[in-house]
């Protein structure tokens, strides 16, 4: 007996394609969430920006050589201070406003004394100078500042020298303001040192009283080699 054929099943009609729109999670945020994300990409740029210093400074401080010694003392800054140049009036020879932001760019070493620069005063601005030069090829990366720290005339001899060496200002700044910021060795004077101050505008090292050019010229050079990648030579006024 022959078997019947298979059915051929029915032919449905073609159906649209449904599509299920399922609800996303709400992502808003309230103020105080907003606020806080704010907060930490402020910080998070604010570190971005630091890091080439923080890099500088602990190559130079935390990864040397075993035995290796600083000649000059680090400034370590105490909670709640700042060795930020503070911005104290300051004023070229010729009378003119100058602002501490205008100094950044540049290592600088600074120098303090009266108007009246006795002999010790005028070893230390030599010695400045020096320094300087002794840094060779990097000393376009050094700046020299001699704050005076009184309205009295300089001897035009002096300024006349100082002035005819590169990168070098002689501005005046109050004594009680420029003593406020930087400080010297317990119980000695503001005027008995040179001062390192960061492209930054921070102070961050001081050469012992009397100090020895050799030895402190090594410190100067391990700051400006540990900073070449990051702190180019010159804030672009031409100083």
């Amino acid at each position: 007996m022959s078997r019947p054929p298979n059915p051929t099943p029915a032919r449905q009609p073609d159906e649209p394609v449904g599509l299920t729109v399922h609800s996303l999670p709400d992502v808003g945020m309230d103020d105080n969430q907003r606020t806080r994300s704010g907060r930490w990409k402020l910080l998070l740029v604010l570190l971005v920006c630091a890091s080439p210093v923080i890099a500088s400074y602990f190559t130079y401080f935390v990864v040397r050589p075993e035995g290796r010694t600083n000649y000059a003392t680090l400034v370590t800054p105490v909670p709640g201070a700042t060795h930020e140049w503070p911005d104290f009036p300051m004023t070229d020879l010729q009378g003119q406003a100058v602002q501490a932001r205008e100094l950044r760019g540049q290592w600088i070493l600074v120098a303090v004394g009266p108007s009246a620069c006795n002999e010790a005063c005028e070893e230390r601005l030599f010695m400045q100078r020096q320094l300087r030069e002794m840094t060779g090829r990097e000393r376009d990366r050094l700046d020299k500042v001699w704050l005076v720290t009184d309205e009295g005339p300089v001897k035009p001899e002096l300024a006349q020298a100082l002035l005819a060496t590169p990168a070098m200002r002689i501005l005046r700044a109050d004594r009680a303001a420029v003593s406020a910021w930087l400080q010297p060795e317990a119980g000695g004077s503001v005027d008995d040192h040179l001062y390192v101050v960061d492209p930054m505008g921070h102070w961050m090292m001081r050469a012992p009283v009397k100090a020895e050019p050799t030895k402190f010229k090594k410190d100067l050079e391990r700051l400006l080699k540990a900073s070449q990648f990051w702190d180019p030579a010159g804030r672009g006024d031409g100083r």
